[in-house]
């Protein structure tokens, strides 16, 4: 896989993405991560690649003329609109695990990385196929986003990780629903103990004990996405057990 992030604040990418399962996998050649400075693609001597806005207004606007020679540079000037092309902005739709999903199987992305006010609207308009937001709140640029989206993606690129079984019973995997609690040697910590099931070796009372765990966790701590799951017979049960206990 090819992933291309275009950014004032290259050093943010290529550090980040020397280490854990990205650099792993990036040694192991299944994916390339490559950053490209707006800055190199500047029309002027200053390297200047933002402005005030057309009808005033604060904050300062991305220049549309280096984030198109980046791109061109990307892809050649003969672009096609069905390139995957990616804006940052708080606008686009919320990342998800189905959205990663679905990138992991594209040969090449491009995430551009908006700053200061935003970007020319000619880019929007132009150049970008889709916008990801990692959440509805504010951040200085498309770097931090950039690097979620970098990490969810390349980690379920086959052979990034040793042991595929682990992203595959991570949460919202495989629904929108929270892995359960683990835990880890020792047994006993400051008078903390493992629950005991998990040392039974009853690996049905422990799956049973994970599945439940995990929907109590869901129902307890995210209210909004518990109301969306559809429960099976069992999990309603497991639900009205939580309540009662409550009681």
């Amino acid at each position: 896989m090819e992933i291309n992030v275009v950014t004032i604040f290259p050093e943010i990418i290529d550090d980040a993405c020397k280490y854990s399962i990205i650099g792993r996998a990036e040694k192991r050649k299944l994916v390339t991560i490559k950053s490209y400075d707006i800055r190199d693609y500047a029309p002027n001597k200053y390297l200047s690649v933002d402005d005030y806005a057309y009808g005033g207004g604060p904050g300062m606007i991305l220049k549309p003329e280096p984030i198109f020679l980046a791109i061109e540079d990307i892809y050649g000037k003969k672009l096609k609109k069905r390139e995957d092309i990616i804006l940052l902005s708080p606008q686009g739709r919320l990342f998800t695990q189905k959205k990663a999903k679905e990138l992991a199987r594209k040969k090449k992305i491009t995430l551009i990385c908006g700053h200061y006010k935003g970007i020319d609207e000619r880019v929007r308009e132009n150049l970008v196929t889709d916008e990801i937001s990692i959440g509805d709140y504010v951040l200085t640029g498309g770097e931090v986003p950039a690097l979620v989206v970098i990490d969810s993606v390349v980690r379920l690129l086959p052979g990034a990780m040793s042991n595929r079984e682990s992203y595959r019973t991570d949460s919202f995997y495989k629904r929108k629903m929270f892995d359960s609690p683990y835990y880890t040697k020792p047994a006993k910590f400051r008078d903390m103990e493992v629950p005991g099931v998990l040392l039974s070796g009853n690996h049905s009372h422990i799956y049973k004990w994970r599945q439940e765990k995990a929907l109590e966790n869901m129902y307890e701590n995210r209210p909004d996405l518990f109301e969306k799951l559809k429960l099976s017979k069992e999990e309603k049960a497991v639900i009205e057990r939580i309540k009662k206990g409550q009681e």
